[in-house]
């Protein structure tokens, strides 16, 4: 008869084997992340032809519920629904390749260096502390440029693809015949055009996001009220979509910056000025009020100012 001790062994072997390990939750990130991308990439799709300026359909007259008489531009179905009648359904996946290896790259490299500031840094007392607070936003930050740094080849290639929808170009194909003709054409720099402003604003993000978050939670929840942990757990996710929208207009001078100049119809005179310098950029949808073009998926509309009956 096996004593105590035999019958146990294996169990704890069971146990110790059924604990997920570095490799094992990276890989579940990874195909998670993979199928997020799947799913929404042609919402990223439809909002990158956006920003561009691209409207291949007309829009529509309309009212308000007060009456007010306004223009509709296509909503996203509309728009899918067009790409879907000119490329087919295979076509509203245009691009999405370099996002599925920009979202593993991005995987391991978030895995790699926050392991590295978790060896540097050791985690002090949880107590909600500002000085707690900027120490891991400071740990954020450096986590996702260098994320950025390393996946932002892949977003100039994933964005230029798209972008030839407007023009129907066939100049970048695969991921390949992409790296090779960038390199080409503007060498290691035109991989990362477009990174100054789209490190800026996720910068920016982040620290708002946390700060406003830790502020709200410290001076504005009250401890005496019954749901206060509940409420704390939903601040950061509020102040983000608060927070995004003070942040979109350098996502899209970055993306705008990413076709700027670089071949395609989509980045050159009449549909968009060249331009010398991302402040340019900013500067000139500043001034037309296009700062947050392509921030809507539905709902977009001109108002009118004047309307023949």
């Amino acid at each position: 008869m096996e004593s105590p001790e035999n019958l146990h062994g294996p169990a704890v072997g069971v146990a110790q084997d059924a604990t997920p390990t570095t490799v094992d939750v990276d890989t579940a990130v990874f195909l998670l992340g993979a199928g997020v991308t799947t799913l929404t990439h042609p919402l990223l799709y439809v909002k990158l032809l956006i920003q561009v300026g691209h409207e291949p359909l007309p829009p529509t007259v309309g009212t308000t519920m007060f009456g007010r008489r306004v223009l509709y531009l296509p909503g996203f179905l509309s728009y899918a629904q067009h790409i879907v009648k000119v490329d087919g359904k295979r076509g509203l996946l245009r691009g999405l390749s370099p996002r599925i290896v920009s979202s593993a790259i991005s995987t391991v490299v978030r895995s790699k260096v926050k392991q590295q500031i978790d060896v540097l840094f050791k985690n002090s007392d949880q107590q909600n502390s500002l000085r707690k607070v900027v120490k891991e936003t400071s740990h954020e930050m450096i986590i996702q440029c260098l994320s950025r740094v390393a996946t932002h080849p892949f977003h100039v290639m994933s964005v230029r693809c798209m972008a030839q929808f407007v023009g129907r170009e066939v100049k970048y194909g695969g991921m390949l015949s992409c790296m090779v003709k960038i390199f080409k054409e503007e060498g290691v720099a035109g991989f990362y055009v477009g990174l100054i402003p789209h490190v800026l604003g996720e910068v920016l993000f982040l620290w708002c996001c946390n700060l406003l978050a830790h502020f709200i939670n410290t001076y504005a929840v009250d401890e005496s009220f019954s749901q206060a942990s509940a409420v704390r757990s939903y601040t950061k996710f509020v102040m983000g979509i608060a927070v995004s929208v003070l942040t979109y207009p350098f996502m899209l001078v970055a993306d705008l910056m990413v076709v700027n100049n670089c071949g395609l119809a989509a980045g050159l005179p009449p549909l968009s000025p060249v331009f010398s310098s991302w402040l340019h950029c900013w500067n000139h949808l500043s001034n037309k009020g296009h700062l947050f073009r392509g921030s809507s998926f539905f709902f977009r509309r001109v108002p009118l100012t004047s309307i023949e009956d």
